[in-house]
């Protein structure tokens, strides 16, 4: 049975991981992600025999994520922005090794130490490869508390199918706010061996190794080579993106996570002035929903993009539609979340206003 509670979106996400049969979860606290940890902690291990270990750093503990993940299990950590860029170096190691594992990023304002409020500045850092070399991550962007708790499973069902890290990019706001849930059942720790594992040595198959070192330039090419197709088949299967009210409409407010949900509003106060608006909200930030910003193109007029950034998606936004229509960017910093009538403004003055 699927069970409702009123819950925290860190603790939500927690809750979820539990439930998805996590194995293991090691992390390091920092604001505003710190309840992750704590719920785990609290409540984890005598539920389902979870191992919760809270590490001496970051960079420990995404080392012990690599180390988990190549027993085939399922394994997660948190962080917030400046604990992920610590992370870097392990995080592209795992992406080289293929180990699926769960990574979530609380997002808070930077550069720097920053702020604890909530922001979007990690996008680049999340869906280009922040750490060395040609790798991705799946990313995927909750605009709710119920897809905080929704995404962990579907993570660990797309890490797994792909050998492939995922990360849920979301920020402090969708961490700290309370929401109704609906769970899902209860699922149990599995013991499934596919046969890449390092779980010791059986008799009828050569032992594994699991490395992101290759001295021979030859060998790291084909390496490139695989993991390039796999994205690529990422990108044809895995995209997900949500359009509302886009049917009829002359323009388009698009941003991803928390700001989406801002944007329906601000949609929805231009439809009551009589202004056909209608909003894109990537769920997959990788793969891009790249297709639907070119197809949409060809029916409205212009693209507001917002962001809690100084622009980074935006990049893509522009990059898909390829000329065909204007693209203007609006955007908060620092931890300063927009409001509905500043992204009405913004669409009225830098999209309507110049396509009269």
């Amino acid at each position: 049975m699927s069970e409702l509670k009123l819950m925290k979106g860190n603790e939500a996400l927690a809750e979820a991981a539990i439930r998805a049969g996590c194995d293991a979860y090691f992390g390091y606290p920092i604001t505003p992600q710190s309840e992750v940890l704590e719920y785990l902690s609290r409540e984890a291990e005598a539920r389902t025999g979870m191992t919760v270990l809270q590490a001496e750093s970051e960079i420990a503990s995404i080392n012990m994520v690599y180390g988990a993940a190549g027993t085939g299990k399922k394994i997660m950590t948190s962080s917030s922005s400046p604990g992920i860029s610590l992370m870097q170096e392990g995080i592209s190691y795992i992406a080289c090794a293929e180990l699926p594992c769960l990574i979530v990023n609380v997002n808070r304002g930077g550069p720097g130490l920053g702020t604890i409020q909530p922001a979007q500045s990690d996008y680049f850092q999340s869906v280009k490869g922040g750490g060395h070399g040609d790798y991705r991550l799946i990313v995927l962007a909750p605009s709710t508390v119920q897809e905080m708790s929704d995404f962990v499973k579907l993570s660990f069902e797309l890490a797994f199918k792909y050998r492939n890290p995922v990360m849920i990019l979301t920020d402090g706001a969708l961490g700290q706010m309370m929401e109704k849930v609906e769970f899902f059942e209860q699922q149990p720790r599995e013991d499934i061996i596919t046969g890449w594992e390092t779980i010791g040595k059986p008799d009828d198959r050569p032992s594994n190794v699991i490395t992101s070192l290759h001295i021979q330039p030859d060998k790291m090419e084909q390496i490139n080579i695989h993991l390039q197709k796999k994205y690529k088949e990422i990108e044809e299967n895995e995209i997900r993106v949500e359009m509302i009210d886009c049917e009829d409409a002359d323009y388009i407010i698009t941003g991803y996570g928390l700001v989406a949900r801002i944007c329906q509003k601000a949609a929805q106060m231009a439809r009551e002035k009589g202004l056909k608006v209608g909003v894109i909200r990537p769920i997959t930030l990788f793969p891009f929903p790249y297709e639907t910003y070119f197809n949409i193109a060809d029916k409205v007029k212009g693209i507001l993009d917002v962001e809690m950034n100084a622009g980074q998606m935006v990049e893509d936004v522009t990059l898909a539609v390829k000329g065909k229509i204007p693209v203007e960017f609006y955007g908060r910093m620092g931890g300063m979340v927009p409001t509905p009538e500043e992204i009405l403004e913004a669409l009225e003055q830098k999209i309507i206003g110049g396509a009269k």
